[in-house]
């Protein structure tokens, strides 16, 4: 027994040829950690309708779980609807899910080896989103009544838009964004916190802005779980990302992350979130990195 890290690698996403998400990331991360010594890799279980309804209305839940979307909504998601589709959604969202319910039961950190799907809304999805893991997995607690305040801290390179409107104006879900200005999504939504960040942004002024960032999550606390969206996009490697971050830049931003949840005794819900680099497996170290240091720093808190 260890550390729980939810795979979703079973579920498989037919995609049409020349498709440009890296699903193979996902298989290759599974791989590399079903023998860490402290890490047990776990089939996370599928969001019920139930708990997506805590975030997503029920005519775009209905729609999604029919396949009745409009073809344009659709497009906006970027894969073609399947029932594999759905399947796979809704365990990438029961992945987060359980991982927060599994940092806060005394674990004090769990994984998800793939989430991060923070552009989908209430009643849409956009970006490779269908539905919004991070949302759900907060209002599931929250429902539960494990968690009263949760803190969204979205280092994806592209910001999370879709939290952003769902939580906006709501106090018991602190949303946070760094991300580059420059990038997808064009018309950004407002968080509680905002950061954008130049195309060519470096370690130095990475770190700079997540310094910034936690300085005002410490005056917005206490919160009851983080959930983190570790996305490996912001490396100078990414054909996405538009960023200049080193691996070792990724890492400091990980580590001061993790210490600062342990500062706080916070247990931390950690989704991978975007990486699209070019090989792949610069992504896969990245979020192998990300995982290495949590293992490190915040286990059992």
């Amino acid at each position: 027994m260890g550390v729980k890290a939810y795979s979703t690698d079973a579920f498989v996403l037919p995609l049409p040829a020349g498709h440009r998400f890296p699903m193979e990331k996902y298989r290759l991360l599974r791989e590399a950690v079903s023998d860490w010594p402290g890490l047990e890799v776990v089939e996370p279980p599928a969001a019920t309708d139930e708990a997506l309804g805590l975030v997503h209305t029920q005519a775009y839940l209905k729609a999604m779980v029919e396949g009745s979307l409009p073809t344009a909504m659709v497009a906006e998601i970027g894969f073609p609807w399947s029932p594999a589709m759905v399947e796979r959604s809704r365990r990438s969202t029961g992945a987060t899910m359980a991982a927060a319910v599994a940092a806060l039961s005394g674990e004090g950190l769990a994984f998800n080896l793939a989430g991060g799907t923070h552009h989908a809304f209430a009643d849409r999805g956009e970006g490779f989103c269908c539905f919004n893991d991070a949302a759900v997995a907060a209002r599931w607690v929250q429902a539960q009544g494990l968690a009263h305040r949760v803190l969204i801290l979205d280092l994806d390179v592209h910001q999370g838009n879709g939290t952003a409107c769902i939580f906006e104006g709501d106090e018991s879900v602190f949303t946070v964004s760094i991300h580059g200005e420059q990038n997808y999504p064009f018309q950004k939504e407002s968080s509680d916190l905002d950061i954008a960040l130049q195309s060519g942004a470096d370690d130095q002024a990475y770190a700079a802005a997540l310094g910034q960032a936690l300085a005002v999550a410490d005056r917005a606390g206490p919160f009851d779980l983080l959930v983190y969206l570790a996305g490996a996009d912001p490396l100078a490697s990414d054909r996405l990302g538009q960023l200049a971050l080193s691996l070792e830049g990724l890492g400091r931003r990980d580590r001061a992350v993790f210490e600062w949840a342990r500062a706080r005794s916070l247990p931390t819900a950690v989704a991978m979130a975007g990486g699209y680099s070019r090989p792949i497996s610069l992504t896969v170290e990245a979020h192998l990195q990300t995982i290495r240091i949590g293992l490190q720093t915040l286990s059992r808190i």
